[in-house]
């Protein structure tokens, strides 16, 4: 017996039978209170009949009585409105707080079919069984994943919006940066939007060649001898740039080049960047605008100067080919800065237009191709939009991976069911 399993019992009234607290007196759940998740009791504001008067307060779960003094809530003050001590089994007693024991008020199968999904080594617990789910209810169930995805990513943003004191340019510069790094170079992406403002690159907006100096140079990208022209003259116009804006530079070590595919190597990327500044200056101004995924595609839709076409990186020459920023890194763009920032803004300025169109966009961009992705489209389970997509992300990371069948829609309904 756990606690999280009790907690399931408790929250949905899965009790059966007549509850008595250990000295006789009757129990009866008006309202299980809400579950609380930090510190502090278990289930708040809870409203329980205890030997026919009623009382409101909180409500502690633990598999044994005893556990109350091993967790130490004796000494701790947020436990001094608990009106009921809920428990798997009595096995002595702690203080004069009702005990109600629950062994034996519950269906034993089902937590026998519990015990299984916790045992199980599918890919995902439910993987066999998911096929019992009516589409009607996975696609209630998802679009309660992708808000809660998307609540995710907001929080992100607002903590950028915060840093940046709600300049929603620069903090819009800040999520193209970071998701230009995907997972490899995230990091090392945020660094250079601290290290470099966005009000200092507009400042040269103008200027492709001391876009890219900039971007290159604090990155750490110029600190190395080079017998090519164009690096040099990078060089040459960061040298004032930095003695101009008192610039600093990122070691060269906090970026990661192995196993990246080439046009995905972060010198690539920074001169896309350069190029999307050049051509659009300030971006989220044209994304607020934007009624289509089309226009902003077409903001994103840049190729790296000239000196890119044969280089991935300084001083090594390849094959020509323009270096244009592909469909898949503007889906990623779009997912991860347009969207989350788009809703934030019409959040915060009280606007539904904008949330409503931050989800329409969702809607409108292809599903994402990964190996979650593809394993649910394997047993059955298709994503048809990003909206989807984020959506069975969110369901595998925070729900599937960490065996959470427990508070999942599906999984609920799956343990209730003789099928299994």
């Amino acid at each position: 017996m756990n606690e999280r399993f009790l907690y399931y019992l408790w929250e949905n009234r899965l009790l059966k039978g007549a509850l008595f607290t250990t000295n006789g007196q009757a129990v009866a759940m008006v309202n299980p209170g809400i579950r609380n998740t930090d510190s502090g009791p278990d289930f708040l504001e809870a409203k329980i009949y205890i030997g026919g008067q009623l009382w409101a307060g909180h409500v502690e779960i633990h598999v044994k009585t005893s556990d109350w003094n091993r967790h130490g809530h004796q000494h701790d003050r947020a436990y001094r409105n608990v009106i009921l001590h809920v428990v798997y089994e009595d096995d002595r007693p702690v203080n004069d707080i009702p005990v109600v024991p629950l062994k034996g008020h519950f269906d034993p199968s089902l937590f026998d079919r519990y015990e299984q999904f916790m045992a199980s080594q599918h890919w995902i617990a439910c993987e066999r069984q998911l096929g019992q789910i009516r589409p009607f209810t996975m696609n209630t169930w998802l679009e309660r994943m992708a808000i809660e995805r998307l609540e995710e990513k907001i929080k992100t943003v607002e903590k950028m919006l915060n840093t940046t004191h709600f300049d929603w340019e620069d903090t819009f510069y800040r999520l193209l940066l970071r998701y230009f790094g995907m997972k490899v170079n995230n990091e090392a992406f945020e660094t250079l939007a601290s290290l470099l403002p966005f009000k200092t690159l507009m400042k040269h907006a103008d200027q492709l060649v001391q876009l890219e100096a900039m971007l290159l140079g604090c990155a750490g990208f110029l600190e190395l001898e080079s017998d090519e022209a164009y690096p040099q003259l990078l060089q040459r116009e960061f040298a004032a740039m930095r003695a101009k804006f008192n610039l600093l530079s990122m070691p060269t070590e906090r970026w990661k080049f192995l196993r990246m595919r080439p046009v995905n190597f972060p010198t690539v990327r920074l001169a896309q960047l350069a190029q999307m500044i050049h051509l659009h200056g300030c971006l989220f101004s044209k994304v607020k605008e934007a009624e289509t995924i089309a226009e902003i595609k077409a903001l994103f839709n840049v190729q790296a100067s000239d000196y890119w076409d044969t280089h991935f990186r300084f001083s090594v020459v390849g094959p020509p080919k323009p270096k244009h920023l592909g469909e898949g890194t503007a889906d990623i763009l779009l997912i991860n800065a347009v969207v989350p920032l788009l809703f934030c803004y019409g959040r915060f300025h009280k606007s539904q237009c904008y949330c409503d169109k931050a989800m329409r966009f969702l809607e409108d961009i292809a599903a994402e191709d990964n190996t979650v992705i593809r394993h649910f489209n394997s047993i059955g389970w298709t994503a048809n939009h990003a909206m989807q997509s984020q959506a069975l992300l969110h369901l595998y990371h925070h729900y599937c991976k960490r065996k959470r069948c427990l508070e999942c829609c599906l999984g609920n309904i799956l343990l209730r069911s003789n099928k299994n």
